[in-house]
């Protein structure tokens, strides 16, 4: 991509009525777009960083058995009433709508009804389990206070996997190998040093869930953490009884504030025993089948590596999900040879895969670098006259401010050790 070609532009400010760091960077380097309170478009940097975090996601819960579809967003009231959660006050983010010809429908806040609606059609048998099913998809909800950028908005994409399981043992045996794939991705993503596995409340489904918390004074959450044992306990069910459970001490434990990107729960037979979805046993018996759910929304993710690896001049991209490997910065003043190497250079790297921003604009120096800084790219390549006459192009990294001059014959070796 050339940067002249580029529609969006960055820019010295965000809207004024925009608090958090995350959509004020965003905004401001031309990821995302402002609709509205709690509501943002990707533009094409933003869908280029949330499309690389969802191949991710999609690697692992492939590489765990997971098979991805897409359910609709909206949403049939039958299968939501059977499992007394239409109402209101059981789920209190519901957008709802009226059909012009009567009857009322729902935005998706979540799955669960319906996929499981969905999976009686095809589990009959214990031969058809264990299952595991995924999608990436559009919820709706209808947040009283959108105020945390994309960490919480009305309208956002999520991952949601459910298990469907035999029995308990083998329910258990799932949920830590996606626990375990929750780590390797949350790891990939940049953040999984300061990510911990939270005990927290299990709400109506089971006395604990597990939510996955990276550390962030931005975040709505409080837990307290053993780094001795990579776990947490999240403040709603940190006790002196729940401590004991979990072999923790006080004293062990440090407070902080974090952001939740993702979770896990045990649904247990809940949704199977309201909606019908029952197997028949080696013995012919019918019996509900267990299920869990597995969260992570990739804007909020997205958002929290904002907030967590930013610096004072803008966004910090872990490579693995950057909206481009490397950044060219062409100093040229008007020297055709400088233009023509940095042309090459493109080219180069164009024909090696290694997807590039090419900052070809006729604009300062300074704004080039200044404009560098807050996209974040992870490596910066600067061709100029004085690269010229030493014979190589100036590295530098985005993270670390380290420069290096790399020959042009060895810059794709160079990038693809990065």
């Amino acid at each position: 991509m050339r940067q002249s070609q580029l529609f969006t532009k960055t820019r010295k400010s965000a809207p004024k009525d925009e608090i958090a760091k995350n959509a004020q960077l965003l905004i401001r380097a031309g990821y995302i777009h402002k609709e509205m309170a709690g509501v943002y478009s990707y533009l094409p940097l933003g869908l280029r960083v949330i499309n690389n975090i969802m191949s991710v996601i999609r690697e692992e819960m492939n590489a765990i058995g997971g098979q991805e579809i897409t359910l609709t967003a909206l949403q049939n009231p039958a299968p939501w009433k059977k499992t007394d959660r239409w109402r209101d006050d059981a789920i209190d983010v519901w957008f709802k709508t009226a059909l012009k010809g009567g009857g009322e429908l729902g935005l998706a806040t979540t799955h669960e009804e319906p996929l499981s609606a969905l999976m009686t059609e095809y589990i009959h048998s214990y031969k058809d389990l264990p299952r595991y099913v995924y999608q990436f998809q559009t919820k709706f909800r209808n947040e009283l206070r959108a105020k945390s950028g994309i960490l919480r908005s009305r309208e956002f994409i999520m991952k949601d996997l459910y298990s469907f399981s035999r029995n308990e043992a083998e329910f258990k045996e799932f949920y830590e190998k996606c626990a375990g794939a929750y780590k390797k991705i949350f790891d990939r993503v940049g953040i999984g040093e300061s990510t911990f596995r939270t005990f927290s409340s299990g709400g109506t489904f089971s006395r604990f869930s597990d939510e996955f918390q990276t550390i962030c004074d931005a975040g709505e959450d409080t837990i307290y953490v053993n780094h001795e044992k990579g776990i947490a306990v999240n403040k709603e069910v940190y006790s002196d009884e729940v401590l004991a459970e979990l072999g923790m001490k006080k004293e062990e434990l440090t407070e902080a504030k974090a952001i939740e990107v993702g979770n896990i729960f045990p649904l247990g037979t809940r949704f199977s025993d309201a909606l019908g979805l029952t197997y028949k046993d080696d013995k012919g018996v019918a019996t509900p089948v267990v299920m869990g759910s597995y969260g992570i929304g990739p804007g909020r993710v997205m958002g929290t590596i904002v907030e967590v690896l930013s610096d004072e001049k803008g966004i910090v991209w872990p490579k693995e999900i950057a909206p481009f490997q490397a950044h060219i910065i062409s100093i040229s003043g008007g020297n055709k040879d400088v233009i023509a190497e940095a042309d090459n250079l493109y080219n180069l790297l164009r024909d090696h895969g290694i997807e590039t921003l090419y900052d070809d604009r006729d604009v300062r120096a300074g704004e080039k670098f200044a404009d560098s800084d807050l996209i974040g790219i992870p490596t910066r390549l600067v061709v100029s006259e004085k690269t010229l006459a030493e014979g190589g192009v100036e590295v530098i990294s985005r993270k670390t401010g380290g420069t290096t001059l790399v020959s042009e014959s060895a810059i794709i070796e160079t990038l693809i050790e990065k």
